[in-house]
């Protein structure tokens, strides 16, 4: 029976959750995932974790932040005066935006806590700094 290798292109069903049990994503339910191994395209706990799975293999992940989505960084966190955000924003704790870096680049930052002159912004992946727990099905692999 055929089992992934690096440069694969693969499709998956996952369920992906926190230490604690809680799920922030899922493809239960709806389409698999297709990635091609070794491009990127997926964090790299994932990449490597399904390496010699054959089709219809189940295996569980755990991940940690250095193979997920990073530690989570204080230089990433900065404030932003309120002066400048648009009249009558309402900042509140964990509401996402975008922002746009000084070249032009989008990027989701988190308000992590305000104050009458300034918002704390953070820049980090919301998934940052955390263990990772997937539970990964290999649908087929689609080319070797």
């Amino acid at each position: 029976m055929a089992t992934v290798k690096e440069g694969d292109t693969i499709r998956i069903h996952y369920v992906g959750k926190l230490e604690d049990g809680t799920v922030f994503d899922s493809s239960e339910g709806g389409a698999s995932l297709e990635l091609k191994l070794g491009k990127g395209e997926f964090i790299p706990g994932i990449e490597t974790g399904v390496l010699g799975m054959s089709p219809g293999g189940r295996k569980t992940l755990s991940i940690p932040p250095e193979e997920g989505y990073g530690l989570h960084r204080k230089e990433r966190v900065f404030e932003y005066d309120r002066s400048r955000l648009p009249e009558g924003f309402v900042p509140a704790i964990g509401q996402q935006m975008q922002m746009f870096r000084a070249d032009g680049q989008p990027i989701q930052v988190t308000i992590a806590g305000f104050s009458d002159t300034a918002v704390t912004m953070d820049c980090n992946h919301p998934l940052a700094g955390k263990t990772l727990i997937f539970e990964i099905t290999l649908e087929e692999i689609v080319t070797q």
